[in-house]
């Protein structure tokens, strides 16, 4: 809780919860949103968030017949976990965190330290399942014209994009750090937010939900390359085509020359296929990439095509030409010079079509927050910063974000990254340095926690903490109740 004592209503009040120090007159809130004046007092207008989740035991500290039973969840079973959303934050530095809080669970006494971390060494990292062609790797992702963060390596059925990090938040214009700020704060608490990519596609990014491409909503992951395709269903092609070819932007698959095709003896069709030959029946760079068939810019499957060998071809040959999300699909007969025509689908083409579909999962974005907690943020937790970095590397402490389950990267530091679908709905908050507010908790055993010279004079037990009436005052007769955000008075800019 910052620190501040009880003034006259009429003056304004310091907030210290952050760097920018806002001054805040009564009924209004500081520039974050996150603290206000409710008559001379300073009060933190989110509310602390407790779960329900954990463990009746902590099963990597418990015996050995129970560990044995543990499926990896630190926080099995059904006590109560406080979670750093609404806890405030540690600035300035030098002041333990909001709640360092005991429970026993088991007979083992943990402790479980609680803060709002101002990180502006944060970002997040976006995987939208989808083939089409959303840009170039390394080009610029632009928010309001305003460049947060760029194109990443694609992955297997995905685009990647790298948003956010300390250059784009302080190392360029204010513009391009308010633009990145505001970006990241409603990627984390699950917003919609439209972006643009420099030679590419304009796109709209939500977590847990479905990208929209230039307007069009994605529907399918693809079930996996062209090559993958024939593996995955040679067998229900053959005997009702001579040939098939998987249209994909990275690998385009052709059946009778694949592995595949010659396992089940399929005669060679003669079909020839534009591109780079990689291995037999697998070819890249058949098109450019695009929105159309397979991630590519074809819209006619026949231009990917060379004129059919006639040492190998024949009249009559059934071509089925698909992409790798069954989306696509058109069926041919070669005519006696060897020019595939159209012609009606066959139903058990068109059955296994709609099977390739159902086995592609939907589309979604998915949005991970990712940053590092730094000195300042250790010195909450520990009068030694550096000994609960080490705890952390060996197992000893547990990190979560708003009790969500984080993943640590190795190396130097207490670098975290979190899937914000896991995490509390607005977790998120900003301050206008500008940087991210981000909740954070470590939990470990009591004794361990005197080990890192932590603030063992400011444990309190977590029953004295889970009151919702702890963090504000209540309604005085004749003002605006501060928890009610219809009717207080906001105002985003507190007067410094």
């Amino acid at each position: 809780m910052p620190d501040s004592n009880r003034t006259p209503p009429d003056e304004k009040i310091r907030c210290d919860a952050c760097p920018v120090m806002c001054y805040i007159a009564d009924g209004r809130s500081g520039a974050c949103d996150r603290y206000a004046n409710h008559g001379g007092t300073l009060v933190r207008l989110d509310p602390l968030t407790v779960i329900e989740r954990g463990a009746p035991a902590v099963a990597f500290l418990d015996t050995e017949s129970s560990a044995q039973d543990w499926d990896g969840d630190v926080f099995q079973g059904g006590r109560s976990f406080l979670t750093a959303v609404g806890a405030g934050t540690t600035y300035p530095d030098y002041k333990p965190a909001p709640f360092i809080v005991s429970q026993e669970v088991e007979g083992v006494d943990m402790v479980t330290v609680v803060t709002e971390g101002i990180f502006s060494y944060c970002g997040v990292k976006v995987k939208i399942d989808t083939d089409r062609h959303i840009g170039e790797e390394r080009q610029p992702v632009r928010v309001n014209g305003e460049m947060i963060g760029h194109v990443m390596t694609a992955e297997y059925g995905s685009k990647m994009l790298s948003l956010g990090g300390v250059e784009h938040l302080t190392g360029g214009s204010k513009a391009e750090g308010r633009a990145t700020c505001e970006a990241l704060l409603a990627l984390c608490n699950r917003e919609a937010v439209e972006m643009s990519v420099d030679g590419g596609a304009t796109i709209v990014v939500q977590a847990g939900r479905a990208p929209i491409i230039d307007g069009v909503p994605e529907r399918l992951m693809r079930v996996g390359c062209g090559s993958a395709t024939i593996g995955m269903f040679a067998r229900q092609w053959h005997g009702h085509a001579d040939e098939v070819v998987v249209v994909d932007d990275h690998i385009t698959g052709v059946l009778t020359e694949h592995e595949a095709g010659k396992g089940l003896e399929m005669t060679p069709s003669g079909i020839r296929v534009k591109g780079r030959k990689s291995t037999p029946g697998r070819y890249f760079q058949v098109a450019n990439p695009g929105t159309g068939w397979g991630g590519t810019d074809v819209q006619d499957p026949l231009s990917i095509l060379k004129p059919a060998d006639p040492k190998r071809a024949w009249p009559g040959l059934r071509l089925l030409m698909i992409s790798t999300t069954g989306e696509q699909s058109a069926f041919y007969v070669l005519d006696d010079g060897l020019v595939p025509q159209p012609a009606p689908m066959p139903e058990a083409l068109a059955a296994v079509a709609e099977r390739i579909a159902e086995n592609c999962e939907p589309s979604l974005c998915s949005v991970l927050f990712m940053g590092g907690a730094g000195g300042s943020l250790r010195a909450g937790v520990t009068e030694n910063p550096v000994r609960l970095t080490r705890s952390v590397k060996d197992a000893l402490t547990h990190v979560s974000c708003g009790g969500a389950e984080a993943y640590v990267w190795p190396g130097g530091g207490i670098t975290v990254m979190v899937d914000v679908m896991d995490m509390p709905t607005d977790s998120f908050g900003s301050v206008p340095t500008p940087a991210l507010v981000a909740p954070i908790e470590f939990t470990l055993r009591r004794e361990d926690y005197g080990t890192l010279g932590g603030h063992i004079d400011h444990i309190r037990p977590v029953g004295a903490v889970d009151r919702a009436d702890l963090r504000r005052l209540p309604p005085v007769e004749g003002e605006p109740d501060p928890a009610d955000r219809e009717n207080f008075r906001w105002w985003k800019g507190a007067g410094r």
